[in-house]
C-alpha cells in the first residue's frame, strides 16, 4: 500500500510539471539569477526543483522556473528615471533595519515615494526586516552614512531593429563604504563565510541585522568586517582553546574542564500558548534580552521583528510575542536514556576490516557509559553491528526509531545517510564520529565529529599572517597537496604578493641570502603533513634553520610527538602548532581516565579506544532526563583528548564539531 502511494504521488507530479514552465542553464548562471529573471524568490524555485537544492545546478539542467501553465517570463521593470540615477547610472540596496518605514526611508534618502515604489515594485510586501531596499547609489552614499550597499550598474543600449531595452548587470564595486563586504557566491553557507572571515555565526548575525532571517543570497553584499586578536603570553609553552567565548587560555598543565552539565530552567507558567507558530513570554524583573534568546532560542532580530517595542528597552511586565524554534528531539517517556552504537564489526558480512577499529571505540564508549551510570544516569545501551557499507541496510532492522533517543555511529558518510533517512520522522539524534561533508550538512538531527581540516589550514593562515614581514613562506605538503594548497590560496588572498613555495619534503627548505649584505634571510616554514615522520623531519629542519639564523618562524597544522621532545630548541622558531585528540597526561582528569581503562583492560587505550571514551562520554553529559542533548549542544567541553565545540553547518542544519587547540612555543 506504501508503495502505491509514493506511484500516485510521482504520477501527479509529474502532471503538473508537464504544465509548467522549464529553463535550461547556461553557463554562469545561478539560482538567484534565474530567480530574478522569472520573477520567483530562490525559496520558490528550489520549492519548484527540490532536488537541485542539495545537487547544486549544473550547465544543461533543465528546471522549472514558474507555478502555472503560462510561463511568461518576467522581464526586469525599467525604473523611472530619478535624478540620481540619471546621473550616474547606478542604484544600490539598503538592508532594511528595525523601525524603518517607506515614510523614513524617503526622508532619510531624500526620495520620493512615488520614485521609491518604482524602484521597488513590491515594496509593501518586502519591508520585513533584513528586506532589500533599492535607492539611487547617490542618496545612499550621501544620505546612508556607513550604510553598506550593493552596487547595481545600468545602461540603455539602442538598435535601429528594436526599440530601447533595460540591461541590468549587477557588481559590485568598492568605495568608501564598502569597506568590509563579501559578495555572496552561489555555494556559500554561514559556517563556510564565518571561517573565512574568523568570525563566529553570531558576530555575522551582528553585523548583518536580518541575515538570518532572509538567507544569504547570491551577489549580495554582506559585512564580514571583525576578528579575534591573539593573547600573548610568557609561558614557553602555551595552550590556547579556540573557543567562541575566546577565554583566557591556560598552560598544558591547567587546563580548565567542564564535565558535568546542569539541568536547563525549566519554563516557568509565564510562557503561555499563542498562535500554532508563536508563544508569549511575560518579562520578569531580572531578564535580559540575552537571557530570552537563550531561553527560547530565538535571534535578536527576531525578538526585535515581533515585538519593535523592544527597541524602547526591556521592561518588567512586558509582554513579548516569540517565535517558535523547530522542535527538539525529547524522550517521549521513561527517564531511562535509549542509546544505539553502530559499529562496523563485519562478523554478518564477514568482513573484518574495520573489527579491530570497533573493537576499540566500544572498549572506550563502554567506559564512558560506566562512568555516567555511575553518576547517576539511566542507560539503555545497545551494541549494533552495522556490517559494512554493502550489508548495512539489514543492520537497521535492529533499530526501533519509537524507543531509541541517541545513535552513535555508523562510520561511513553512505551509512550515515541511510541512518538519517530511517530516523527522519523523528528526529532522533545521530552522532557521526568520522563522517563529514557538505552533503550532511542539510540535517538537523546531525552531530558531526570531526573538524574539517579546513578549519586548520585556515587558522595557520591567520597566524602565519601575524608575523609575515616579507619572507619567503616554504609549505611542506603531503602526497594530496590539498591541505598546502589551501593555506597558499590564503596567504596569497591575505597578504600583498607573498613568496609561497610548496615543497614535498623539509629537505628543500633554504635560506635565503641577502644581495646587499651576503647574510642568511630568516624564513618562514609551515608544516600540513600529519605524517609523524614528516614531522620529526620539520622539527629537524627548523631546529637547523634556527642555529643559522635568528627569526625563523615555524608553523604546523598537526601536532607531532618530536615537537614535544624539542621544546626548548623548536621555541626559538616560536613554533604555533595545532592540537586535537592529544591527551594531557599531567590532568587529573586524564590521569583518572586512564587508570580507570588500565585497570578495566589492563592496557592502555588505543586512538580509537580514546575517540570512543570522548564521543560518547562528551554526548551524555550533553543529555539531560528528558534526553534532550540540542539543548547542551552549544557548552564548549574538552574530554580526554577531543575538544567539542558545536557550531551551526547552516541555519536548520546540522551541528559540526569546530573545536582544536593552539600550542605556542615561546622562549
Amino acid at each position: 500500500m506504501v508503495k502505491k502511494i509514493f506511484i500516485l504521488s510521482g504520477l501527479i507530479g509529474f502532471l503538473g510539471l508537464s504544465a509548467q514552465k522549464t529553463h535550461t542553464v547556461a553557463p554562469k548562471e545561478t539560482p538567484y539569477g534565474i530567480s530574478k529573471q522569472y520573477g520567483i524568490t530562490i525559496d520558490e524555485l528550489y520549492q519548484l526543483n527540490p532536488s537541485k537544492k542539495e545537487g547544486g545546478l549544473k550547465i544543461g539542467d533543465v528546471i522549472v522556473v514558474s507555478k502555472g501553465g503560462s510561463g511568461t517570463k518576467a522581464v526586469p521593470s525599467t525604473p523611472a528615471p530619478a535624478t540620481s540615477v540619471a546621473k550616474t547610472g547606478k542604484t544600490g540596496t539598503i538592508t532594511l533595519q528595525p523601525k524603518q518605514t517607506i515614510y523614513g526611508i524617503t526622508k532619510q534618502y531624500q526620495i520620493s515615494e512615488a520614485d521609491l515604489r518604482k524602484l521597488n515594485p513590491e515594496l509593501d510586501s518586502h519591508m520585513k526586516i533584513g528586506d532589500k531596499i533599492t535607492l539611487p547609489l547617490d542618496n545612499i552614499q550621501k544620505f546612508g552614512g556607513s550604510t553598506p550597499a550593493t552596487v547595481v550598474q545600468t545602461t540603455t543600449t539602442t538598435t535601429t531593429e528594436k526599440p530601447a531595452e533595460v540591461k541590468t548587470v549587477t557588481k559590485t564595486e568598492t568605495t568608501s563604504s564598502d569597506k568590509g563586504l563579501y559578495v555572496v557566491q552561489a555555494k556559500d553557507n554561514y559556517y563556510k563565510i564565518s571561517r573565512q572571515f574568523n568570525l563566529t555565526q553570531k558576530q555575522l548575525f551582528a553585523l548583518n541585522p536580518g541575515l538570518e532571517t532572509t538567507g544569504l543570497k547570491p551577489g549580495e553584499a554582506i559585512r564580514v568586517s571583525g576578528s579575534d586578536s591573539a593573547a600573548s603570553s610568557s609561558n614557553s609553552i602555551k595552550v590556547e582553546d579556540n573557543s567562541q567565548s575566546n577565554a583566557t587560555s591556560a598552560p598544558v598543565t591547567e587546563t580548565t574542564r567542564q564535565t558535568t552539565v546542569s539541568e536547563p530552567t525549566k519554563t516557568s507558567s509565564s510562557v503561555t500558548s499563542s498562535e500554532d507558530d508563536y508563544v508569549t513570554y511575560t518579562v520578569k524583573s531580572g531578564d535580559t534580552m540575552f537571557s530570552i534568546m537563550n531561553r527560547f532560542n530565538v535571534t535578536l532580530d527576531q525578538l526585535i521583528s515581533l515585538n519593535p517595542n523592544l527597541s524602547d528597552g526591556l521592561k518588567a511586565g512586558m509582554t513579548l510575542k516569540i517565535k517558535k524554534q523547530d522542535p527538539m528531539y525529547s524522550k517521549k517517556s521513561g527517564d531511562v536514556l535509549s542509546v544505539v552504537l553502530m559499529l562496523p564489526f563485519g562478523y554478518d558480512a564477514n568482513d573484518a576490516k574495520y573489527r579491530t577499529m570497533s573493537m576499540d571505540f566500544l572498549t572506550g564508549a563502554k567506559l564512558a557509559a560506566e562512568r555516567n551510570a555511575t553518576n547517576g544516569q539511566k542507560l539503555d545501551i545497545k551494541v549494533v553491528d552495522a556490517g559494512n557499507e554493502t550489508t548495512f541496510k539489514n543492520s537497521l532492522s535492529q533499530i526501533n526509531p519509537d524507543n531509541t533517543d541517541l545513535i552513535v555511529g555508523p562510520f561511513f558518510k553512505s551509512s550515515v545517510l541511510e541512518v538519517l533517512r530511517f530516523v527522519n520522522d523523528k528526529k532522533i539524534p545521530v552522532v557521526a564520529p568520522f563522517a563529514n561533508s557538505e552533503d550532511l550538512f542539510d540535517y538537523s538531527n546531525l552531530i558531526i565529529i570531526e573538524t574539517e581540516n579546513s578549519v586548520y589550514s585556515d587558522r595557520i593562515v591567520k597566524e602565519v599572517g601575524q608575523v609575515y614581514q616579507d619572507q619567503k613562506i616554504y609549505i611542506v605538503a603531503d602526497n594530496s597537496k590539498a591541505n598546502a594548497n589551501a593555506i597558499k590560496a590564503g596567504l596569497e588572498k591575505s597578504l600583498s604578493k607573498p613568496n609561497v613555495v610548496i615543497v614535498n619534503s623539509s629537505s628543500e627548505i633554504q635560506l635565503e641570502n641577502n644581495m646587499m649584505t651576503g647574510q642568511s634571510v630568516p624564513v618562514i616554514a609551515v608544516l600540513a603533513d600529519d605524517d609523524e615522520s614528516a614531522g620529526a623531519a620539520f622539527a629537524s629542519k627548523v631546529i637547523a634553520l634556527g642555529k643559522q639564523t635568528e627569526g625563523v618562524k615555524a608553523f604546523s597544522m598537526f601536532y607531532n610527538p618530536s615537537f614535544e621532545k624539542n621544546v626548548d630548541d623548536l621555541s626559538k622558531a616560536s613554533l604555533v602548532y595545532l592540537m586535537d585528540r592529544k591527551i594531557n597526561y599531567d590532568g587529573d582528569f586524564e590521569k583518572e581516565i586512564l587508570a580507570a581503562y588500565k585497570g578495566k583492560y589492563c592496557k592502555t587505550p588505543s586512538k580509537y579506544a580514546v575517540i570512543g571514551f570522548d564521543v560518547m562520554n562528551d554526548m551524555l553529559t550533553r543529555e539531560n532526563k528528558k534526553g534532550e542533548i540540542f539543548k547542551q549542544i552549544g557548552k564548549s567541553q574538552t574530554q580526554l583528548a577531543t575538544k567539542f565545540e558545536f557550531v551551526k553547518a547552516k541555519p536548520n542544519g546540522a551541528y559540526i564539531n569546530n573545536g582544536y587547540r593552539v600550542v605556542r612555543l615561546m622562549q
